[in-house]
């Protein structure tokens, strides 16, 4: 009974282990954005991966994009949904991230800033130098959708524009 324990011990570890690595490997694994094609390196301080119980995974380069996938597959049960930390990249639980919307600073796919962070400590003081309002994630995640309109409209309209040239 106590090997059976132990094993079963050992496996739940290198499973979370192999998440771990797998999550720090993703913009290897998925080098641009599913949704507009963007180098997920190059903005790596605000990539996302949804991961979905069938196993999909789905890397994105912004909470904007993230919210087209998750529009489209709100069917699918979802195993995580994680975000590069603004300060050191490192992925964490979006739910749990501290979220800034509205700073000082260019948005993703989108005119305002969504950016988080994986404490409270950190975000106040991006918050004080930079300006926006502290979030939860279901805030910034509403915040995405209400601008989804206007932001696709200013997307198109600069693609529009890239062609012409």
């Amino acid at each position: 009974m106590r090997s059976a324990g132990a094993l079963i011990a050992v496996a739940v570890v290198a499973l979370c282990a192999s998440g771990a690595v797998a999550a720090e490997k993703d913009v290897e694994k998925i080098p641009f954005c599913q949704y507009c094609g963007m180098d997920r390196a190059r903005f790596a301080s605000t990539r996302m991966l949804v991961e979905y119980a069938n196993g999909t995974t789905i890397g994105t380069c912004s909470i904007h994009c993230a919210a087209v996938d998750l529009a489209q597959s709100y069917g699918k049960e979802i195993r995580a949904i994680l975000v590069a930390d603004q300060r050191s990249g490192k992925l964490l639980d979006a739910a749990k991230a501290v979220w800034v919307i509205g700073a000082r600073v260019p948005g993703v796919m989108a005119a305002k800033s969504r950016l988080a962070f994986s404490s409270k400590g950190d975000a106040e003081a991006f918050r004080r130098e930079s300006g926006g309002e502290i979030a939860d994630f279901d805030m910034a995640l509403d915040s995405t959708f209400l601008d989804m309109p206007a932001d696709t409209r200013s997307i198109r309209e600069w693609r529009a524009r890239q062609g012409a040239r």
